[in-house]
């Protein structure tokens, strides 16, 4: 289900932010009543969009994506657009939006979503990814879950910012909460030569936690 709301926040506590959410002009009471989980809530994601339009950049590093995908499939970069377009609504249930005057949360996923695509399919891009994002963290996310180099995108392995220690079996260890970024073989070497925070800088990267869908995909423990 995907619906336009609005939210405002009520208060802090331990176990996270409490909103308060409106739909307006809808009833969605009978709907929403069959989602309900067996603690009675309500489980999905918050896109929160921040009225502001699309920057130029944004505008190029989208359509730089799409032409590197043109060129590798045989699109012309026009029509790939649009079928790029269709493809992330039906995915998301977004609504139909244009790359010249949409909300600067929107072209951020659809960028997203377009370098996703990319490293789903090997697609080799012009540049990194992270230099077509202003969401690196989704960008590091997507490396690591098609196993493909932040930096360059060819085929990568994982690389731990986390100390591991010397000596240990890395397949037996918890995984869950590590801090770890996938790089190819000559970057996840150069990452080890130079040290972390010079490799981080120069490439402008940073480990994330391995959730259990990391974990599943790299096949490592998670208890």
């Amino acid at each position: 289900m995907y619906k336009t709301v609005r939210a405002k926040i009520h208060k802090e506590t331990r176990q996270g932010t409490i909103l308060y959410v409106l739909a307006p002009n809808e009833s969605l009471t009978d709907e929403l009543s069959k989602l309900e989980a067996e603690d009675g809530l309500l489980k999905g994601e918050l896109k929160i969009d921040d009225g502001r339009h699309i920057s130029s950049d944004q505008r190029k590093r989208a359509y730089a994506t799409i032409a590197d995908i043109a060129i590798h499939t045989g699109y012309l970069p026009e029509e790939l657009k649009e079928i790029m377009k269709y493809w992330y609504i039906a995915e998301t249930g977004a609504d139909y939006f244009s790359l010249s005057d949409c909300s600067m949360t929107t072209a951020r996923l659809f960028i997203n979503y377009l370098i996703d695509f990319a490293m789903k399919w090997e697609i080799p891009l012009m540049d990194t990814a992270i230099n077509r994002t202003d969401d690196i963290s989704a960008a590091l996310y997507s490396s690591l879950m098609h196993k493909r180099c932040i930096c360059c995108g060819k085929a990568g392995e994982l690389h731990h910012e986390d100390v591991v220690g010397a000596g240990r079996n890395r397949k037996q260890i918890i995984h869950l909460g590590m801090k770890v970024i996938c790089l190819c073989r000559k970057h996840h070497a150069e990452a080890e030569k130079i040290g972390r925070e010079t490799f981080n800088e120069r490439y402008k990267v940073y480990g994330i936690s391995a959730d259990k869908k990391i974990c599943k995909v790299w096949n490592l423990k998670t208890q």
